[in-house]
């Protein structure tokens, strides 16, 4: 028999596995998440269904065109509102919060909207005429990130109306065999070698080849051995977001004279091989750019390095700020100052003052337990829920 005080919470996103990124990984969990306390059902894109968490339910809208995946959950959000009833509708992103505001009055039901950096500066005439004013419409907005709670709050956004809660990471049950860290080394030719680590989308806003050009070669004069090892790839399903193609970076590094300083692996799914990865490195690097309108809304790929023992050294811009803890889990540097970028790198491969357990001390608080914990604590004391003060 159904525990008639566990609440009902429709989600509804366009980011979710088969897609391959962190919005994609944080709503999987999102979802995974809220299970364990909540009957879930979510709206996500078509072949999302097959890697669903199991107690979700998931119905699927076609991806592309964009209109049509709107239109499409939508109608599928609309039937779950009327025969199904949901305590709380929650945006995966800002792109399905007019949907979630729509539905959550059809069904009087709580609205909320988890919203990631680029998901209210989009500079687009229809997006800023209707989706950022439906922001404040919502019973709450949850954010990534405290860089990202200022742009909710120039967005209009009441603070009230604004909770954080970091993403999560997949915090490793154990170190990677030492055999299979130097198998990896083997098989990729980098036995010997000073490994920088890039992982992610290969996006403009990443800056992968402004460091290629103003960072890299300064980095091997002084370590011959350092190579760039660049986890991911250029997206095909983003929204807004411009692109730095493999070829594109690999003919900046030989114009830089580094171009056999740098290797590409591709998109990397399976857990353990990236954990190999990960190990196998001596330093994450993050040469997040300050775009205007396109802000890091908070760099979960930081985290994850952490978790694995890997320190980062990044520019402070955006939510990297609360991605990585300076001098604890890695270091921070004043955003677009290259030569002081690379200067860090060098110390840091020469020695450094962070340790693999001060970083995976600090990954401890990013869990997705904990995530899933906190987004719990604040859909619970939203207006009207059951419970809530």
């Amino acid at each position: 028999m159904p525990d008639p005080k566990r609440q009902k919470i429709l989600i509804i996103t366009r980011n979710l596995p088969p897609l391959v990124g962190g919005m994609e990984r944080l709503n999987w969990h999102m979802a995974d998440e809220l299970s364990k306390h909540a009957d879930v059902c979510v709206i996500g894109p078509r072949g999302a269904a097959a890697n669903k968490p199991e107690a979700v339910q998931l119905a699927e809208a076609p991806i592309k065109p964009l209109p049509l995946f709107l239109l499409v959950s939508l109608i599928k959000g609309l039937w779950s509102a009327i025969f199904w009833r949901p305590d709380t509708v929650l945006a995966g992103s800002g792109l399905t919060s007019p949907s979630v505001w729509l539905l959550s009055k059809v069904c009087r039901a709580r609205s909320a909207a988890y919203l990631h950096g680029f998901d209210i500066t989009v500079d687009h005439w229809l997006y800023r005429k209707v989706w950022r004013p439906t922001f404040k419409k919502l019973n709450t907005v949850i954010v990534n990130s405290t860089p990202t709670r200022e742009l909710a709050l120039a967005a209009g956004v009441p603070s009230a109306n604004i909770s954080i809660v970091f993403p999560g990471v997949t915090l490793p049950e154990a170190a990677q065999p030492l055999s299979r860290i130097n198998k990896f080394k083997r098989q990729q030719g980098l036995e010997g070698k000073k490994i920088l680590l890039s992982v992610g989308r290969l996006t403009t806003r990443k800056g992968l080849r402004e460091f290629v050009e103003f960072s890299l070669p300064k980095i091997v004069s002084a370590e011959p051995n350092a190579v760039l090892v660049i986890v991911g790839e250029a997206p095909k399903n983003s929204l807004g977001a411009s692109v730095q193609t493999v070829e594109s970076i690999q003919e900046q590094a030989n114009r830089s004279g580094v171009g056999k300083h740098i290797k590409f692996l591709g998109v990397i799914t399976e857990k353990t091989y990236l954990a190999t990865v990960y190990e196998a490195a001596h330093l994450h690097v993050f040469p997040v750019r300050a775009i205007p309108n396109d802000p890091e809304g908070f760099g979960m790929v930081a985290i994850e390095a952490a978790a694995h023992g890997l320190p980062t050294v990044a520019f402070a811009t955006g939510g990297v700020v609360d991605a990585v803890k300076n001098r604890t889990s890695g270091e921070l540097i004043e955003r677009q100052d290259y030569g002081a970028l690379a200067q860090a790198v060098i110390e840091n491969l020469k020695t450094t003052s962070t340790t693999p357990d001060m970083c995976s001390r600090f990954a401890l608080d990013f869990g997705w337990t904990a995530f899933g914990r906190n987004l719990q604590s604040v859909i619970h004391h939203l207006p009207g829920a059951s419970g809530s003060d």
